[in-house]
């Protein structure tokens, strides 16, 4: 980082946050707050669902996803698609038709209070947490590069979020979000572009690919069946549609964004926007983790992605042995230098032959590396008790700050916190709006002016932004970033989709039925992934929940319909 990389990466976040407050300045109702005076047209609701949706974790922790495992994690949006044309033909009318603040207003029409309580405290304690992942991102990347306190960065980052969020509410969350979005797209091409530049002459693009897909990069479709499999083509098309039907059609983050809409027609073509873009757009910020790979293969890695936490580590008394395993690393990337330079031969000749054998030397050498890599967390965790040693998160921002000029890591570096702030400015938006109408107006202060709500939003958005900067450090322990937020949802999300479910399409169910069932529900999932972590895969969480919840309150209506006879007699 120098002086031109500082200037890009101020400039670019003042913009965001003055731009946010000058344009929202006049906002001073409630209805302008929470839904944006509804004048919001298609494109830009398409663009703040994405925004809202693809966070500093997309960025930052995505494509080291692709460079450990491949594309498959490509798989996870291809229930997207259904999901957007469901929700856009059957839920967003009601909606509409009710003219409701939040999702959860819909549910005590069509049951009781306690029902719609149930449902949006479920959703701020997801949306809490998830909003604390979320800023957690960023943080890493200033803590980085700064050696500062992760605490403290935090904070800076809350800091920021809030002054446009709290000023402009949902109005200002979409304004800026199409600033963001375009910062965000133009510089991940434009790393993609700089990790293929980077590459030897006589490596050409084809090359590139063919390459990729030899080392298992490119295995975008995985047709196996495996209960305990995340990604694959099953759990994608089918646990994937009931998370994104939860996501989109209950969560209040991207309820907020449709409501907004100028009309129905404008929300519906927002939502099949977002549909159809965003697994292109997911494609190629894992293909860049995948060129990122490519590159790796030709310039030799760090040994440990996260340098600072490996700098710590060499000033402690493991400093000899760190160094012993460095020593063994570097003959090692020698070894599978040579079996890189066979499977490009292999490859422009069309060798079958020479490919199979310079693979089965790469796999050798990658073993013998990754045996090293462990080795080398292990000997970190040992001299720094307590640190996360897991780097997955870290291999692209190395790749930013050791390889990419200056300016550009500036630029970078950007998009990762304009994505961080534009999606938790949506969170908090939802946290606030639900916070507001759901628990404090409703069940608390039924009484009260326009600008008293008001005030109470920006109230509630403030104390969310404190509460998920504390719920910034449970991410510190996460396996990786892009996965642990998807888990967090799928511990809430099906029993939410199986409440709205059955709101929907059960009409005989009752009110007391659907809160039991709602209650079994949730304790089958946290069952789940408590006892059966390993063998049922988190994506799954979301049918499971859903499923018992539409089951058991199926089941239980005779029990509530026989109460209510009771009653009446």
């Amino acid at each position: 980082m120098n002086l031109i990389d500082w200037i890009v990466l101020f400039g670019t976040l003042l913009f965001i946050v003055l731009y946010g407050a000058w344009r929202t300045k006049e906002t001073k109702n409630i209805e302008g707050y929470l839904k944006g005076d509804n004048n919001l047209k298609w494109w830009m609701i398409g663009i703040s669902i994405m925004a809202t949706q693809a966070s500093a974790v997309t960025f930052l922790s995505t494509p080291g996803q692709a460079m450990d495992d491949g594309m498959r994690f490509l798989q996870f949006y291809f229930g997207l698609p259904l999901a957007m044309v469901i929700i856009a033909v059957t839920m967003v009318p009601i909606y509409y038709r009710l003219k409701v603040y939040t999702a959860y207003e819909y549910l005590e029409t069509r049951f009781d209070l306690k029902t719609r309580t149930l449902a949006a405290i479920l959703f701020l304690i997801l949306r809490g947490l998830s909003a604390g992942i979320t800023l957690y991102a960023p943080s890493i990347v200033l803590s980085t590069i700064l050696g500062w306190n992760i605490a403290f960065t935090t904070v800076l980052i809350g800091m920021l979020v809030i002054i446009y969020s709290v000023s402009g509410g949902t109005k200002a969350v979409s304004l800026t979000q199409r600033q963001q979005m375009t910062i965000i797209m133009g510089g991940m091409l434009l790393a993609g572009i700089m990790a293929y530049s980077k590459l030897p002459e006589s490596i050409s693009f084809t090359d590139t690919i063919e390459l990729a897909g030899e080392l298992g990069k490119l295995n975008i479709v995985t047709t196996n069946f495996n209960l305990s499999d995340r990604f694959n083509i099953w759990s994608g098309l089918l646990a994937s549609t009931f998370l994104f039907l939860s996501y989109f059609g209950t969560d209040q983050s991207q309820v907020a964004r449709y409501l907004g809409g100028k009309s129905l027609k404008e929300s519906r073509m927002g939502l099949i926007f977002n549909g159809l873009l965003k697994i292109p757009m997911q494609f190629i910020i894992l293909f860049i983790g995948v060129l990122v790979f490519v590159f790796y293969l030709f310039n030799q890695p760090p040994v440990f992605h996260n340098q600072t936490l490996k700098d710590q580590a060499t000033q402690t008394t493991y400093a000899d042995s760190l160094a012993r395993m460095q020593t063994g690393y570097n003959q090692i990337f020698s070894e599978k230098q040579t079996a890189i330079q066979n499977l490009v031969s292999g490859i422009q000749s069309d060798n079958e032959s020479i490919i199979q054998s310079a693979k089965a030397e790469y796999n050798i050498a990658k073993k013998k590396e990754d045996s090293v890599r462990t080795a080398v967390k292990q000997t970190i965790a040992s001299a720094i008790p307590g640190a996360k040693t897991q780097d997955r998160d870290y291999m692209f921002l190395n790749f930013v700050l050791s390889y990419l000029p200056h300016g550009v890591i500036g630029l970078l570096l950007a998009v990762m916190f304009s994505a961080a702030m534009g999606s938790m400015a949506g969170e908090l938006n939802a946290l606030s709006s639900t916070t507001t109408v759901d628990i404090f107006k409703r069940s608390i202060k039924p009484e009260g002016s326009d600008r008293f709500y008001l005030n109470a939003s920006r109230l509630f958005t403030i104390m969310w932004a404190l509460l998920a900067m504390v719920f910034a450090m449970l991410a510190n322990q996460a396996e990786n970033l892009i996965q642990f937020v998807n888990i967090v949802g799928s511990l809430f999300y099906g029993t939410i989709l199986g409440i709205f479910l059955v709101a929907f399409y059960l009409k005989s169910v009752k009110s007391n039925a659907v809160f039991v069932a709602a209650i079994i529900g949730e304790a089958t999932v946290l069952a789940c992934y408590f006892f059966f972590y390993e063998e049922i895969a988190f994506l799954y969480y979301n049918i499971i929940g859903c499923v018992v919840v539409v089951l058991f309150a199926w089941l239980l209506r005779f029990l509530d319909n026989a109460n209510s006879v009771v009653s009446e007699q």
